[in-house]
């Protein structure tokens, strides 16, 4: 799985080098699975080719330019991805998007449903701060749900077992109170 290979990597950035229809493949497979931001190193004599064979690729580079204009243009693109995703919640590696309602650990996508997303977002939004379980159900389920504090438990349960591991635990449980998400 390439988007597992990367993960393992950790990179801010892909740079792809070869034949535009191998590019395209593969950076439709990366954008497809991860959100990271992909420039293309593109042959000269096949510039003409590069408009309509690139369209997943956020910016390129001729494979004759010189290496402080690869550097700048990798520079601007890093700059570009990190200030469109200016609202991210960011604990770790717990990236919350709230634009998109995307979630990722170690830059792996976690499927959440909304009201997993919503009480992960409430919890991630104050770190540290306690939440009882009927101030959980207030904010998430509204004043208007008449079901028990134990969905909260439930919901929970759920959540960590889809964001935790053994390297990450995120939400704490505050004996006989509630929840709150780790500060650190």
């Amino acid at each position: 799985n390439i988007a597992q290979r990367i993960t393992d990597f950790a990179p801010d950035l892909i740079l792809l080098a070869g034949s535009h229809p191998g590019i395209k493949e593969r950076a439709t497979l990366i954008k497809r699975d991860t959100a990271l931001p992909v420039m293309a190193v593109v042959a000269i004599d096949r510039l003409n080719e590069a408009d309509s064979q690139l369209d997943p690729v956020d910016d390129f580079v001729t494979s004759s330019a010189p290496p402080d204009e690869l550097e700048l243009r990798v520079k601007r693109l890093l700059l570009r991805s990190k200030s469109s995703g200016g609202n991210l919640i960011k604990i770790g590696d717990l990236v919350i998007d709230p634009e998109k309602y995307e979630v990722s650990v170690n830059r792996r996508p976690i499927l959440l449903t909304f009201k997993e997303y919503e009480l992960l977002r409430c919890l991630a939004a104050a770190p540290g701060h306690v939440f009882t379980r009927d101030a959980l159900l207030n904010k998430v389920w509204g004043y208007e749900y008449y079901g028990g504090d134990r969905t909260v438990d439930v919901h929970i349960k759920r959540l960590r077992s889809k964001i935790e591991d053994a390297n990450h635990t995120f939400i704490e449980t505050v004996r006989n109170i509630g929840y709150r998400f780790r500060a650190d």
